[in-house]
């Protein structure tokens, strides 16, 4: 069998059957008819998105295209980050700028009545939690925190500390893991970019969907020889024999331990599967990579 093509060497129909866009949700649609409507505009069978926005909330959420859904895990524990407008109930007590700082951390919340998880107490970490401006009874902040924080009950939480009680105005998301709003992709300017390619034009379509790869930079890669990538193709484990080199994601990044989640590739960089690292990479013998999605 013929594996993908490396990623600078793509066609287009290549790169959109394993791509992945940044796209600038709009107000209105919610994330999942976004999602359904980029599936439609670029032809692919199967989308998926990385982390759910209610309607009125706008900003980033990386689609991946056709055959990179399958990696749709990768956004489970991605950090979100919100820029969201907190309207308080009164005017601020002169302590609000400490008040808001104690929640930096670990918090608890319940999900809302609404939500599509079960209601029960559970942790969830704020990194920062930052004042970006702030006047009687608003205040813009920017909120960076981990997956399935709800930033509509940290607002209200923040209000029945600050004693003014408080709810949650507009909220912008500004960053899905290692995607941010610096490459954001509007849907008018994806569907003017498909049109143009299809008139020869490809300029805008491939500066607007990246490699499905981009979406794996985060992970521990594990390099595998072509001849490994076809085996896993079929449904083998990474074996020993089979792996030319294994690192953390960046340099100066700790080495991936048993058990982390790695990303296989091929020595030209294109992407084979996810699987978990069970067994030393520097090893002669034995399984190195059990898969969890083959992306070939």
């Amino acid at each position: 069998m013929a594996l993908r093509a490396p990623p600078d060497e793509r066609d287009i129909d290549a790169l959109l059957s394993f791509g992945v866009v940044n796209l600038d949700k709009p107000p209105g649609p919610s994330a999942h008819q976004v999602a359904a409507w980029v599936r439609d505009a670029t032809d692919q069978s199967r989308v998926a998105h990385g982390g759910t926005l209610d309607p009125k909330v706008t900003g980033c959420l990386p689609i991946l295209l056709g055959d990179a859904a399958r990696a749709a895990r990768v956004f489970d524990d991605a950090v979100k980050e919100y820029v969201a407008v907190l309207a308080l109930h009164d005017r601020a007590p002169a302590d609000f700028d400490s008040v808001v700082a104690e929640f930096e951390g670990d918090i608890y919340q319940k999900p809302p009545r609404k939500s599509a998880v079960k209601r029960q107490l559970r942790t969830r970490r704020i990194h920062a939690l930052d004042v970006l401006e702030h006047e009687e009874r608003r205040a813009l902040l920017r909120v960076r925190c981990a997956s399935g924080t709800y930033i509509r009950k940290l607002c209200h939480d923040l209000g029945l500390a600050l004693g003014t009680g408080a709810h949650m105005g507009d909220l912008r998301r500004t960053a899905t893991g290692t995607f941010d709003d610096t490459s954001l992709v509007s849907m008018h300017d994806l569907v003017d970019a498909l049109a143009f390619a299809t008139d020869g034009d490809e300029t805008d379509l491939r500066e607007f969907v990246q490699p499905a790869e981009r979406a794996l930079v985060h992970l521990p890669r594990v390099t595998i020889a072509s001849s490994a990538a076809r085996a896993v193709a079929d449904g083998a484990p990474v074996y020993a024999p089979g792996v030319i080199d294994a690192g953390p994601a960046e340099v100066g990044d700790a080495v991936p331990e048993t058990g982390s989640l790695v990303v296989c590739l091929t020595p030209d960089e294109a992407a084979v599967c996810l699987g978990t690292l069970t067994g030393d990479p520097e090893a002669d013998t034995g399984t190195v990579v059990e898969l969890e999605r083959v992306l070939v």
